[in-house]
């Protein structure tokens, strides 16, 4: 079983998972998991740009990650970079920076990657259950980005689509309560990131919805009624379309303080949750489900099993 460390960096938050992998089965122990919110997409729908401040947050967490990896004695590392430093006009320099620090060279991966990574992830301990039906809609709503796949063992068909959580908070001047206009461009936008995605994806024909990421996590904690963020009670807990809508209309009515005030909600996504939330309700708006099954194995899960299989 080859130890390995896989790194997700996305448009709001780093990951890290260091971890025993079975190449064959695709079975994981897990050592270190871990995640800190950097915000490297800070202000890149707007400039283009990764600002300084964004890549020295995330250039420090990759410092600490770089002590947990060599404590380990992981052997092999991929750093997988998604939407933002996809987007961003100096990308070199982030490249420059992960390299110096972890000595691997980040991979932005293309949205259609992204997608295969979150799949395996997600649908590897589900692939044995006989309550969970086949084929899957995996939804990852991300910061900058939203990937939809469907398939059953294998990808059947896969899109990113340019709305997450932080562009769309960003777009959008989100910060306190939502007003009725906010929320209509919102859902224009999301709309229309939807319809672009069903063109290629038949989000229609899966039978079970699978969220991912922490957008859905955290609705998840809250229709739960955590007191506090537990992963192990999350993790496969089922979420209905009601509560969602729900969980949606507290959000967009709560203040900023308010969101903060929520047990479950880490103080990072506290600005973004509403857009993101917004998100997978119209998700499941759009594909009819009548929930999601919430997952806390992810791209991340994903990119150390691809990892061990590259390994053999």
């Amino acid at each position: 079983m080859p130890r390995v460390a896989a790194v997700d960096c996305g448009t709001n938050s780093i990951r890290l998972l260091v971890a025993d992998v079975d190449a064959a089965t695709g079975e994981l122990e897990t050592l270190d998991r871990r995640m800190e919110i950097v915000r490297l997409g800070q202000g890149v729908d707007r400039t283009g740009r990764l600002a300084p401040e964004a890549l020295e947050r995330t250039f420090a967490a990759c410092r600490r990650y770089a002590q947990v990896i060599e404590e380990h004695g992981a052997k092999r590392l991929r750093f997988v970079a998604t939407s933002a430093s996809r987007d961003a006009e100096n990308r070199d320099e982030f490249v420059r920076g992960v390299v110096e620090i972890l000595g691997v060279e980040p991979e932005v991966i293309s949205g259609d990657q992204e997608a295969q990574f979150s799949f395996t992830g997600a649908t590897k301990e589900l692939a044995g259950r006989q309550d969970v039906e086949r084929p899957y809609a995996v939804v990852d709503i991300g910061g900058g980005s939203t990937e939809f796949v469907v398939g059953s063992e294998e990808v059947r068909a896969a899109r990113s689509v340019d709305v997450g959580c932080v562009r769309l908070t960003e777009r959008h001047g989100l910060s306190g309560r939502a007003t009725p206009d906010q929320i209509e461009a919102m859902r224009a936008d999301v709309t229309a990131a939807l319809d672009e995605a069903a063109r290629s994806v038949p989000l229609a024909e899966a039978r079970t919805l699978v969220g991912l990421a922490g957008t859905v996590t955290t609705v998840a904690g809250i229709a739960l009624g955590l007191d506090e963020y537990d992963s192990a009670a999350i993790h496969h807990s089922c979420v209905s379309a009601g509560q969602v809508r729900e969980i949606v209309q507290r959000l967009l009515d709560s203040t900023h303080a308010e969101r903060a005030a929520i047990p479950v909600m880490h103080p990072g996504r506290v600005d973004v949750i509403v857009a993101g939330a917004l998100i997978l309700q119209m998700i499941m708006e759009r594909t009819g489900a009548g929930e999601v099954v919430v997952s806390e194995h992810d791209i991340l899960d994903g990119i150390a099993i691809h990892t061990a299989l590259d390994a053999r």
